[in-house]
């Protein structure tokens, strides 16, 4: 397609797929987010960067707030990739990488984080479900690795895994707010929660197999 500006000057629009399409148009609210908080994320602007009209947009999403949905869908799932672990290193020194990673990536977006966390605590259904869909993911992970150190993946131990995923959220947050720590003491101080609650647990869990 040709399309002519007001200057008279011809350049050719590719055409694309109604995949790539919608790719390019969450690509641009995801560029958009590190500027900004979600909230602030207009459609309008989306569409504009996109070069497509709003009515264009509104075909692949139906409204704002799927598409606001389908940005933290996609940023979720970039943070549980950025995250993972690696798989040669110890037990240990993978939760620490996984922790380095994870700081980083929310100090480098810490705007666009907290603004996703405040949607995840709202009364949106739809927000809460994907953030949980997060979480869940970044649990299971952290569970499968604990019997390499003696540890059962118990319903007690789970449950604490959650708590301490819940835990490395709300304190890096308050960390960037205010970094009373350094970066390398943050660290060491999640590794120290998740080893201790998972450790308690497994404690609990012993303690009533004893006392059965």
């Amino acid at each position: 397609m040709v399309v002519v500006a007001e200057d008279g000057s011809e350049t050719r629009r590719t055409r694309l797929t109604p995949g790539q399409r919608r790719t390019q148009l969450i690509e641009h609210g995801l560029d958009l987010l590190t500027e900004r908080p979600l909230e602030q994320i207009s459609v309008d602007e989306v569409a504009e960067r996109a070069g497509v009209s709003r009515g264009l947009l509104f075909h692949y999403f139906a409204s704002k707030h799927d598409y606001h949905v389908e940005l933290v869908r996609c940023v979720g799932r970039d943070l549980v990739e950025y995250t993972a672990p690696d798989e040669e290193l110890e037990p240990v020194e993978m939760l620490r990488g996984t922790l380095v990673a994870y700081v980083d990536y929310v100090t480098r977006r810490r705007d666009m984080y907290v603004s996703i966390l405040r949607g995840a605590t709202s009364g949106d259904p739809d927000m809460r479900a994907v953030f949980e869909d997060t979480r869940a993911a970044m649990v299971e992970r952290t569970v499968a690795h604990l019997p390499s150190i003696g540890i059962e993946a118990t319903p007690a131990v789970r449950l604490a895994v959650r708590g301490w995923v819940a835990f490395v959220e709300d304190t890096t947050i308050a960390w960037l707010r205010e970094p009373t720590l350094d970066r390398d003491e943050f660290i060491e101080l999640a590794v120290a929660a998740l080893s201790g609650l998972a450790r308690a647990a497994d404690s609990l869990g012993a303690a009533h197999e004893g006392s059965g």
